[in-house]
């Protein structure tokens, strides 16, 4: 199973970037943690950091060619405008799942690409990522059997 995480704008300044909220595990923290429970549900996973909305839509087309088999996706600062984003999410094959560390409606923000998502995760920090990567292991897992 191949899985691509792609995370927006300001990620990659996760651990430095409003501890606050975020917390202070860093990106390559994060990346490590996803990367070890992948290795346990023995899935392939990719992450890509991008900054440019368009390099996000082009990651995801080029995983949805090479029939990845999901995406999950923090948009981050795609969240408000994102709308190639949006468009990008509503024509692949492949499920996708949106990601946040925070609960994004207690902090008053909607999400313009969650209604081209199968499902969002948000609200448990970095262990949304953990979650969102069991599930969807297990939304697709029984469609390959």
């Amino acid at each position: 199973m191949k899985i691509l995480l792609i995370q927006g704008a300001n990620m990659e300044y996760l651990g430095r970037r409003q501890p606050e909220l975020y917390g202070t595990t860093t990106a390559k923290e994060l990346d490590a943690a996803v990367r070890r429970r992948a290795r346990d549900l023995a899935v392939e996973i990719e992450i890509f950091y991008t900054n440019t909305e368009g390099e996000a839509v082009s990651a995801i087309y080029k995983a949805d060619r090479a029939k990845a088999d999901g995406l999950l996706f923090n948009p981050a600062g795609f969240l408000h405008a994102g709308h190639a984003l949006r468009d990008c999410l509503r024509s692949i094959s492949m499920p996708a799942i949106e990601i946040h560390m925070t609960n994004i409606e207690k902090r008053g923000f909607g999400s313009i690409t969650a209604e081209a998502a199968v499902g969002m995760i948000a609200g448990f920090g970095v262990d949304s990522y953990l979650l969102a990567l069991e599930a969807m292991v297990a939304r697709v897992r029984p469609a390959s059997a």
